[in-house]
């Protein structure tokens, strides 16, 4: 299993320098990472994929302010590991973008787990770092 770190972005501050608010995600692991993230647009599901992180890398997933307090994201490195969870979307192998969650079996999509994201109620940027397996000390 994987460990995953979310944080905010940082607050947006009033003054000279100019707003900021993105929805991004840094590979803090060791691996190459392939990421998809879905999320509603208050009355559709979207799901989009394929972003490509080098280790240390950051990319902007969805660009301006939030617009809901729950994000789905899925990540699989290139030796298989994966971050993943309970919520269920539909995905391809190719770069896509998928109007719906429902049914996608049937529509000729996969169907893969994503690790929830809440954001909170007042939250205008978010930012997720993936991280490798953290280690056990020994002896536990």
């Amino acid at each position: 299993m994987f460990a995953l770190l979310a944080a905010t972005a940082g607050m947006v501050f009033a003054g000279t320098v100019p707003a900021h608010a993105d929805f991004r995600l840094c590979n803090n692991s060791s691996q190459r990472v392939s990421v998809a993230i879905s999320y509603t647009d208050g009355t559709q599901w979207i799901t989009e994929g394929w972003w490509n992180l080098k280790p240390s890398a950051c990319e902007t997933l969805l660009r301006g302010a939030l617009a809901a307090q729950f994000y789905y994201v899925y990540g699989m490195d290139e030796r298989g590991g994966e971050w993943k969870g309970k919520a269920f979307m539909c995905t391809r192998d190719r770069e896509f973008r998928i109007i719906g969650r429902n049914n996608c079996l049937v529509r000729g999509y996969d169907r893969t787990g994503f690790f929830e994201i809440d954001t909170g109620n007042q939250a205008k940027n978010w930012t997720v770092q993936l991280t490798d397996k953290q280690q056990e000390p020994p002896g536990q």
